[in-house]
């Protein structure tokens, strides 16, 4: 908790002079899809209204906006905690992708798409050259990010920011992040040669896979083993 505070001071700027609980959240709701915060995890109204130097109000209804994009709990006189998702939330948030995802996989690829997507695929290379399994994570959520973004409508691009950030929560699960991770890092540049080569249905029956894939793997880490 204390570094990931501690982060969210180099975030002040973001704010601006007229800082509101939105902005707020959209910083907190960044960090929480790049891993910073946890499933369960406290959040401290003091530290965290402190290191973005807004009022506690301000910090209040940014929790409260959160809640309501299911990332935080309110427990009744015991605070603010980061969400912990179930596996039928891990079923539902594939539902979604499988739609939103599988729509943007079938559009021609703008420049400036195919350059985001190239980019997010880079970076978790990189960082899988140097075993950094949490910025693989990092890098995965800003390739899908990415993909999204095909679908030119802002709309769902919000919708799949929101998304993202849960899935991050249910990465947590995972007890070896390499095992998950490491499959969809080369998954990630085949994908990307297809929607580059034009081969929008090769694409769409390959994202299918890729996602059923994930799902079944995350499933099965919530399930008892003895």
């Amino acid at each position: 908790m204390d570094n990931a505070v501690a982060d969210l001071e180099r975030d002040r700027s973001r704010l601006g002079r007229s800082s509101t609980a939105e902005r707020v959240a959209d910083i907190l709701r960044d960090r929480i899809s790049e891993g910073f915060f946890e499933p369960g995890q406290r959040l401290s109204e003091e530290s965290i209204s402190e290191a973005l130097g807004v009022s506690r109000n301000t910090l209040r209804e940014a929790f409260r906006l959160l809640g309501h994009e299911r990332l935080l709990d309110h427990r009744l006189n015991r605070g603010v905690f980061v969400r912990i998702l179930s596996a039928e939330d891990v079923a539902d948030l594939y539902r979604v992708r499988r739609v939103i995802e599988g729509a943007a996989v079938r559009r021609s690829p703008t420049p400036r798409a195919l350059s985001l997507i190239k980019e997010a695929v880079a970076d978790a290379e990189r960082a899988a050259a140097r075993d950094d399994w949490h910025a693989v994570g990092t890098a995965n959520i800003r390739f899908h990010q990415a993909l999204v973004t095909l679908n030119q409508s802002p709309r769902l691009d919000e919708a799949m920011r929101q998304l993202l950030a849960e899935l991050r929560l249910v990465f947590h699960v995972m007890k070896n992040p390499r095992d998950f991770h490491e499959p969809f890092v080369e998954r990630n540049r085949r994908l990307l040669e297809l929607l580059e080569a034009g081969r929008a249905d090769e694409a769409a029956a390959f994202l299918d896979g890729y996602l059923d894939h994930a799902e079944r793997l995350l499933v099965h880490a919530y399930e008892p083993h003895t």
